[in-house]
């Protein structure tokens, strides 16, 4: 896709009031690797394209990220922000609450083998949530709105939300990364393996984790 219509495209969806539509699974764009971005959007568009993403994604109970291509816009960009409603359950399970932040051309890389294995849901695949197993600790190479150059490390929960949301741009989903045997409806994770845990969830449904 051009610039001008790419511009073109953004302009349309921010003429829309109220959050944008997400896309689901089976749609092109989310099988795309999206080329970094380089400036296609003015500065007032950039700005106005992430504040509808960050309303989309805080209209949506329980969201933590949103990448553009989940919009429909094959763009290298995503929004992460954890609910301010869930934090004080964060910290007191030792993780740290995500800042609103910006991800601009992000890539990142494991530091360290040790990984974790945790059931992942996606606003793309609604009623759908497999065990995905992540590094635990991530290097993130960055941009932000500003074009800013930032390298930052993420840990625990900020760091699985990183990595799904970049693989987004990337063409990935998180069930490319699954163990298949662990699909489940959320309404199953929730009732089954909500208290349990992934590891009876591994017993029961057969399958191995890190």
């Amino acid at each position: 896709m051009g610039s001008n219509e790419l511009a073109e495209k953004v302009a349309q969806l921010l003429e829309k009031p109220g959050p944008l539509t997400i896309v689901q699974a089976g749609d092109p764009v989310l099988r795309q690797k999206i080329a970094f971005y380089d400036g296609q959007l003015d500065d007032d568009t950039l700005g106005r394209l992430i504040a509808r993403m960050r309303e989309t994604m805080s209209e949506i109970h329980g969201a933590v990220g949103l990448a553009a291509p989940q919009v429909g816009l094959p763009l290298r960009l995503a929004v992460l922000e954890t609910p301010a409603e869930f934090s004080a359950r964060l910290i007191e399970r030792g993780q740290q609450p995500v800042p609103f932040t910006v991800l601009v051309n992000p890539s990142y890389k494991a530091m360290g083998r040790s990984r974790t294995a945790s059931f992942e849901g996606c606003l793309s695949m609604v009623g759908w949530q497999a065990v995905v197993a992540r590094p635990d600790r991530i290097r993130l190479t960055r941009e932000d709105e500003t074009g800013r150059h930032l390298v930052e490390a993420y840990d625990g929960l900020g760091a699985r939300i990183v990595q799904h949301e970049a693989d987004h741009l990337d063409g990935m989903l998180y069930l490319d990364r699954s163990e298949l045997r662990s699909l489940s409806t959320t309404e199953q994770v929730v009732a089954r393996w909500g208290v349990a845990g992934v590891t009876a969830a591994s017993q029961q449904l057969g399958f191995a984790l890190p």
